[in-house]
């Protein structure tokens, strides 16, 4: 089984969009058995009182574009143990890495990468919430999840 965690700052744009757009990727693909897909946030700002907001209306409809439904999903924080329950912690930006660290404590494992590193890119995912764009973070995402599926491939870990 592969774990993967998408990491954001508030978990309602890029990090629930990733989680959705791999699972869709690894079913077409007739790989859902061997992945458990989730997607976390570094902060608390979209959770209040215990329950984390739903998925950005924007982003939620960008999915839905490509047939794609995150119904039922609430923004949730990244926690210490979940370093420990998944196997990749991919982040849209460099700040989430520094967030993730700060909540993990550390990354010994080599865990936390950027997303579009698997794409060969040091860059980041653009946050849609403040410059818009989420067809642009949308095929951003697509590109990184699909350099991932093939960096698992070429891996011989799927």
């Amino acid at each position: 089984m592969i774990r993967v965690m998408f990491i954001c700052h508030g978990n309602i744009c890029r990090s629930p969009m990733a989680e959705f757009i791999l699972k869709d990727m690894v079913e077409k693909k007739g790989l859902s058995h061997k992945f458990v897909i989730s997607s976390c946030a570094t902060s608390r700002e979209e959770i209040w009182g215990g329950t984390g907001n739903p998925v950005y209306p924007p982003a939620r409809e960008e999915l839905a574009k490509h047939g794609i439904s995150c119904e039922g999903k609430r923004a949730v924080q990244l926690t210490k143990s979940d370093y420990e329950s998944y196997d990749y912690l991919l982040c849209m930006d460099n700040t989430n890495i520094r967030n993730a660290k700060r909540i993990l404590g550390s990354d010994p494992e080599n865990k936390l990468r950027l997303i579009l590193s698997f794409a060969g890119e040091n860059d980041s995912i653009a946050d849609p919430w403040y410059f818009g764009g989420f067809d642009r973070t949308y095929s951003d995402i697509l590109r990184g999840c699909s350099a991932f599926l093939d960096c698992l491939q070429r891996e011989n870990k799927i």
